[in-house]
């Protein structure tokens, strides 16, 4: 959809899956000696499309539902160790990954963890599968203050009444921030959306709020880094099973998403919570809740602050979102104009020489990325004492997940009637092992813009709750439907009418109608309405017996919306 550039110097179109440039062994993360997965099966499949790192990009929707729910038993998280380079900074931290649901493989795969450059004053509360009866439900990680220690849980917001700018822009250089519900003296008021002007370096994530077994948590909105200046986002991965239950079994990421590729072919899924990146093109995904990115601001159901900002970088050619979506529908239209979907190793059997120099030209190794002098990013090496110590540090993030949902499920459970659920409760969250230092440089790259002052609140919009699902957004997930990048339906077939003579026309029904005198004109259908004295007044007594009078018919009387 649409290309920006990460590593300078870079042109490149289609989605970027690197190549390692190393030993099998070490690239897919499985220890020396352990057997062949059965089957002849690949032991890790390096998958170039999936669902975004929670921490990287996180989904604003407009009415959070409850995350989605498998049957599946979600595997213990995987002994996963960060890369031997990081990236510089006084904020950048490792985020480990996160097993998320596969419709089409109706399995698990690994979210690869991710180098992050922190979020000025936020910490990372991470996402989890909890139980919701006999199945299993993804509640998703949030970006909290991170000078908040405790978490408020409110109602179920009402619908969103946003629905885009009231009025023009000022100025090519102000974007549209969409308005949310904000909690105010025990009830929901709306605080309406709003012009801001666009600062460079910064994508502002505007207010919204993230479901939990307990209520809603209202994130207010704060600044992060854009996409290229977040840090180094790696390819999920799908192990075959059993691969990651053996014995030593360790994994560290290798492959790296070029993040202007990234942008090129993003996708949000509300349902889910997550972005996904990849080849979603498919009209079929469509219908399953997979938008492409341009169309999520212009409709209901979400905001996506990063294709807002890259259209305020491409504020000068009107004709950008046009070409944006005329991409995105000749790859929905054209199979072999979409990314791939794995990684091959070029010495791979089977693929032409064609295909391996498409996937193999579109990106470099973290090593090569790391030498590169064009990076817009610094490495430095890490020792293994440093790699073992970040390793305890991915197990403290794990327990403080498990605090969380631990706090979370016996709030739950201590609110199960309707009264209670629908009062605000506040519990207390430990601090996360994952919070911003505070700033100390001065420059503006690294010193976020001061928050934006929202307009005040509305109080003469009236909540209203929700209502069903539109068509566009299916009520339930797609989980354990067969696959859907299936083809198209075949056409219905061709119903035969009767033959008529070739030459002769179908004969159309024939309207009877009384013969006149010749010279007088016909006469038009006569429409039956109440006796009138005169052609524009009505009688001045009571209708016939039998008869009632014209009722207001007028549009929208009796039928129009409430003020809003």
């Amino acid at each position: 959809m649409y290309v920006r550039h990460v590593w300078r110097g870079c042109l490149i179109t289609g989605l970027v899956a690197l190549v390692t440039g190393l030993v099998v062994d070490k690239a897919r993360g499985v220890q020396p000696g352990q057997p062949p997965a059965p089957g002849g099966v690949e032991a890790m499949q390096v998958l170039t499309r999936g669902p975004v790192h929670e921490a990287f990009a996180g989904a604003v929707t407009f009415d959070p539902e409850a995350g989605l729910l498998v049957r599946e038993r979600p595997p213990q998280a995987i002994e996963e160790l960060p890369p031997d380079q990081r990236l510089e900074g006084d904020n950048v931290t490792w985020i480990p990954g996160y097993w998320a649901w596969d419709d089409e493989r109706t399995d698990f795969l690994w979210v690869s963890g991710i180098w992050r450059n922190l979020p000025p004053g936020r910490q990372w509360v991470p996402g989890y599968w909890g139980l919701s009866g006999p199945d299993f439900q993804w509640i998703s990680g949030y970006w909290a203050d991170a000078q908040v220690s405790e978490i408020e849980y409110l109602p179920e917001p009402p619908a969103t009444v946003e629905a885009g700018p009231n009025s023009d822009a000022p100025s090519a250089d102000q974007t549209w921030l969409p308005g949310s519900w904000v909690w105010n003296e025990n009830r929901y008021a709306w605080r309406p959306g709003f012009w801001s002007a666009v600062q460079p370096n910064w994508v502002w994530t505007p207010a919204h709020y993230v479901y939990t077994p307990r209520g809603y948590v209202f994130i207010d909105g704060y600044w992060d880094y854009p996409v290229a200046r977040r840090g180094v986002l790696f390819a999920p991965v799908y192990f075959s099973s059993g691969t990651y239950a053996q014995r030593g079994f360790s994994y560290s990421p290798r492959t790296v998403i070029n993040l202007g590729a990234f942008v090129d072919n993003l996708f949000m899924r509300p349902r889910y919570q997550h972005y996904y990146f990849g080849d979603y093109y498919a009209a079929n995904y469509h219908d399953a809740g997979f938008f492409p990115s341009y169309s999520v601001n212009s409709g209901r159901y979400g905001y996506d602050p990063i294709f807002a900002h890259e259209r305020w970088r491409n504020r000068q050619d009107s004709a950008w979102e046009q070409q944006v979506a005329t991409t995105y529908r000749h790859r929905r239209d054209h199979a072999e104009a979409r990314p791939p979907r794995i990684w091959t190793s070029p010495g791979a059997s089977g693929v032409g020489d064609v295909v391996s120099a498409v996937r193999n030209l579109v990106g470099v190794s973290l090593d090569q990325a790391s030498r590169s002098q064009d990076s817009a990013w610094r490495f430095q090496a890490i020792d293994q004492t440093e790699r073992e110590r970040l390793g305890q540090h991915g197990r403290e993030i794990q327990r403080f997940r498990d605090q969380r949902q631990q706090l979370e499920t016996q709030a739950a459970a201590a609110a199960t009637d309707p009264v209670r659920r629908s009062e605000p409760t506040r519990v207390r969250l430990p601090t996360s092992p994952i919070a911003a230092k505070p700033t100390v440089r001065p420059d503006r790259d690294y010193t976020p813009p001061k928050t934006h002052a929202a307009p005040p609140l509305d109080m003469f919009v009236r909540p209203q709750p929700r209502t069903d699902r539109s068509t566009d957004q299916p009520p339930r997930h797609t989980t354990l439907r067969p696959p859907l990048d299936t083809p198209k339906p075949q056409p219905q077939p061709k119903v035969e009418r009767p033959e008529t003579p070739r030459g002769q026309p179908q004969p159309q029904p024939k309207m009877e109608r009384p013969e006149m005198p010749r010279g007088q004109s016909q006469p038009q259908p006569k429409v039956e309405r109440p006796e009138t004295r005169s052609r524009d007044r009505k009688p001045a007594g009571p209708p016939a017996s039998g008869a009632k009078p014209d009722e207001d018919k007028s549009p929208g009387k009796g039928k129009g919306k409430g003020k809003s």
